[in-house]
């Protein structure tokens, strides 16, 4: 049985449509939010605007444009170098606060909805080093937010555990995998689908997917 409704932070990246089709085969009535914080790429918006409209769900982007003024980095600024991070720093596509504050908005905006259950594409696993993306920041915002709005909503993580080629099998288990592919935005230059293949984003996506498509084959 399915449960009410439920808000996806939606970026039309891999992660997050693959939780956008999570999100439809348990909830009634899914919402899909998507963040305009000045990225580098506009397209990224679009492209979520286009995967929400095809797979008919109600969508809405959100400006948070003072992120990119508060802190600068490679995602909005196309002068700030893409770089992975070393010696124990964070890569230049860290965003200070990003998942505080979409986590924060979506939940406001679920609160107006009757909407309980966020849903985020966060991953501890296969991730940059983002001190954001852990399951001890989530679930302590979790506590926060209840404490902060007297109500109860439950943060979702599909993703926290799975490695890249393990996300790549549940959007196969959704029967989704040929959809993520070809239409998401996870690229750090602007390409869609397969990507650049060069930049960390599309390298970590590559290799989750040709690693799950040659177990797979094993498998077959």
């Amino acid at each position: 049985m399915k449960r009410d409704k439920a808000v996806v932070v939606f970026s039309g990246g891999q992660d997050s449509t693959t939780c956008l089709f999570w999100a439809l085969e348990r909830f009634e009535t899914v919402y899909a939010v998507t963040f305009s914080y000045g990225q580098r790429h506009s397209q990224e918006v679009e492209v979520a605007k286009s995967i929400a409209n095809d797979v008919g769900v109600e969508h809405h982007v959100l400006d948070m444009d003072l992120l990119n003024q508060l802190a600068p980095n490679a995602l909005t600024r196309s002068d700030i170098e893409v770089t992975d991070g070393g010696e124990g720093e964070l890569p230049s596509t860290f965003v200070p606060g990003r998942n505080l504050l979409f986590l924060t908005f979506a939940t406001i905006f679920g609160q107006q909805r009757g909407a309980f259950d966020i849903i985020t594409g966060v991953c501890e696993t296969d991730y940059s080093g983002y001190p954001d993306c852990r399951d001890g920041f989530v679930k302590s915002l979790n506590v926060t937010l209840n404490l902060a709005i007297d109500n109860t909503f439950v943060i979702h993580t599909p993703l926290m555990w799975l490695d890249k080629e393990a996300t790549w099998k549940l959007a196969d288990d959704l029967g989704k995998l040929d959809y993520v592919r070809e239409r998401t935005l996870t690229c750090y230059h602007g390409v869609q689908g397969d990507g650049c293949g060069e930049c960390p984003a599309c390298e970590l996506r590559m290799q989750g997917l040709q690693k799950y498509l040659d177990h797979k084959g094993r498998d077959d």
